[in-house]
């Protein structure tokens, strides 16, 4: 079953069955030039309801895949098709192991030195046929960017995973997308932390509850000022099931 893209309050969202997601992959990777997945959380998705760079980028995304409960239960509110929801550690997991199995390339940059060193050796022993072919810490000086750049565009890597230390995020490198010749590029801000086993992973019950939030919550507490973005987003969604065609 092929991918099909919904538009949930006016911001795209990928159905996407998990034994599906290897194709895709593939289909992503024949494609020319800079590619890019983008694991959708709710406070993305109300942020790209606005017009930016982020909206643009999610726009032009190949593949969204939703990583919060909240999108599930609007799409259903909509009457509209439910998407499928990912765990992102574990939607990062799958990918590199669909790469793996087919000898690909793979490109980290983010994270201070010591989580990417740590990072790095796990997935090498976890991904025996992933070649992984370059790599660069983040919180990086400006004058370095260009460097890092022409690294990326030299190695052509098949996949290239960012983490926290990269400031833009996503808009990273779709703001760059003309200057790298042909490679997927996937932002997930605890990618490195969780592989260094520097931050714990959200655990699956908690996850499937959609109650990961609490984690974050108690990591920063000031998270906690969310609840307001949320109630904006129910009110959008009534707003739209009430008087948007759809």
């Amino acid at each position: 079953m092929a991918v099909k893209r919904i538009s949930l309050i006016g911001v795209p969202v990928d159905i996407c069955s998990p034994e599906n997601l290897e194709n895709e992959i593939l289909e992503i990777l024949a494609k020319p030039g800079t590619k890019q997945i983008i694991l959708l959380s709710i406070w993305d998705l109300l942020k790209a309801r606005h017009k930016s760079d982020f909206a643009d980028c999610v726009k032009n995304a190949d593949l969204i895949l939703p990583i919060s409960k909240s999108i599930l239960k609007g799409s259903k509110f909509l009457k509209k098709d439910v998407p499928v929801r990912y765990n992102p550690f574990s939607a990062v997991i799958q990918i590199l192991s669909i790469l793996d199995s087919h000898y690909k390339t793979l490109y980290m940059l983010g994270s201070s030195e010591k989580t990417l060193n740590k990072a790095e050796r796990n997935i090498r022993d976890t991904f025996c046929n992933l070649r992984l072919i370059g790599r660069y810490v983040g919180y990086y000086p400006k004058g370095v960017e260009s460097d890092i750049v022409q690294a990326i565009f030299k190695a052509q890597p098949s996949l290239v995973l960012l983490s926290d230390g990269v400031k833009e995020k996503n808009c990273w490198p779709y703001r760059r997308r003309n200057q790298f010749s042909s490679s997927i590029f996937l932002y997930y801000k605890d990618a490195f932390g969780i592989f260094s086993e520097r931050i714990k992973r959200v655990k699956e019950k908690t996850f499937d509850r959609g109650h990961e939030i609490y984690s974050e919550i108690v990591r920063n507490p000031f998270k906690i000022f969310l609840l307001l973005p949320y109630i904006w987003y129910v009110t959008v969604l009534i707003w739209y099931r009430l008087f948007k065609k759809q």
